[in-house]
């Protein structure tokens, strides 16, 4: 068992990847409660970025930690939901200077760059993954309500085709610790502010579409989001709504983040490897939902996908 390893260890950290989302959030937040309750005598530390405010319903969100010591040294290093070394931002030096590495996954682009890892593209979330490793008998309610979360995120309310039988009897189990689903759900997935809403507005309204109708774009210009006083997190979804557009395969939603840098998300429906693509661009991801960021004209990145993707819809013409 790969959690194992850390047996010896006395101090412990956990981190995700830049910009938590809702399985990295539930993944290292309930990795956190479920080590406290095995292991009470280890100090344990979680590592993020700003948490969304969606997401504070989870137990425990108090506790991240923003910045990382002058000195970042532990004993084990514990990096959950994140491909690759640069997606852990500012906690990357206390991973490198860790005495030990795990990592624990399920992107299919994950480079196995820790010690020991535990990557299971098969998985919906990362939170699926730590369900299978931690004993249920020992599992804290509000780990139980993390890794819900997570899974209820990563497989957009169980509707996203990486939702499996597995992912299902896991959910179950979940379920069986009393947890409120119903205010889980509403509260952190479709509950949306008024800024939200405008700016999703916004994009669909300015949304065009490209190869016959198969691709739909929308771009958020730095200075639209400032206008709103809009946040990063603010943005998540809308990615999504694009998605469902009738006759729609895939999905591209690009927004800058600063003057010239770019993020981009992608989705597919059934038949485009979009991670094939983000990992062409230094990105990754999964099948159907994948990313990158880009520096440069966003003309010029938008005609290079397109050239990709038309590419994968040709080969099954």
């Amino acid at each position: 068992m790969i959690l194992d390893n850390l047996s010896s260890a006395k101090t412990v950290a956990i981190a995700g990847h830049i910009r938590p989302d809702g399985d990295c959030m539930g993944s290292t937040l309930g990795l956190y409660h479920y080590l406290r309750e095995i292991w009470p005598e280890k100090e344990i530390s979680v590592y993020l970025e700003e948490v969304p405010d969606n997401l504070k319903l989870l137990p425990g969100w108090e506790v991240i930690q923003n910045t990382i010591p002058m000195n970042p040294v532990v004993d084990g290093f514990i990096c959950l939901d994140c491909s690759d070394l640069k997606r852990l931002g500012f906690a990357a030096p206390l991973f490198q200077n860790a005495g030990m590495t795990l990592c624990i996954d399920h992107h299919v682009s994950n480079d196995n760059f820790a010690d020991f890892n535990m990557v299971r593209p098969d998985a919906s979330s990362t939170c699926e993954v730590l369900c299978s490793l931690v004993d249920f008998n020992r599992l804290p309610h509000d780990a139980a309500v993390c890794f819900y979360t997570g899974i209820v995120h990563d497989t957009g309310v169980f509707k996203h085709s990486n939702t499996s039988k597995a992912t299902m009897e896991t959910a179950g189990r979940l379920i069986e610790f009393g947890i409120n689903t119903s205010e889980i759900i509403d509260r952190s997935f479709y509950s949306k502010t008024y800024i939200q809403n405008q700016i999703l507005g916004r994009c669909l309204l300015e949304s065009f579409l490209a190869l016959q109708g198969k691709v739909i774009i929308s771009v958020l210009a730095k200075e639209v989001t400032d206008f709103y006083h809009a946040r990063t997190q603010d943005l998540d979804g809308i990615i999504d709504q694009l998605r469902v557009t009738e006759g729609v395969e895939t999905a591209l939603f690009v927004y800058e983040l600063n003057p010239g840098e770019y993020k981009v998300s992608m989705r597919s429906n059934s038949i485009v490897d979009v991670a094939k693509i983000a990992v062409m661009f230094g990105g990754g991801g999964h099948i159907h939902a994948a990313g990158f960021e880009y520096t440069g004209d966003y003309h010029d990145i938008l005609n290079n996908l397109l050239i990709q993707i038309d590419s994968q819809l040709e080969k099954m013409n």
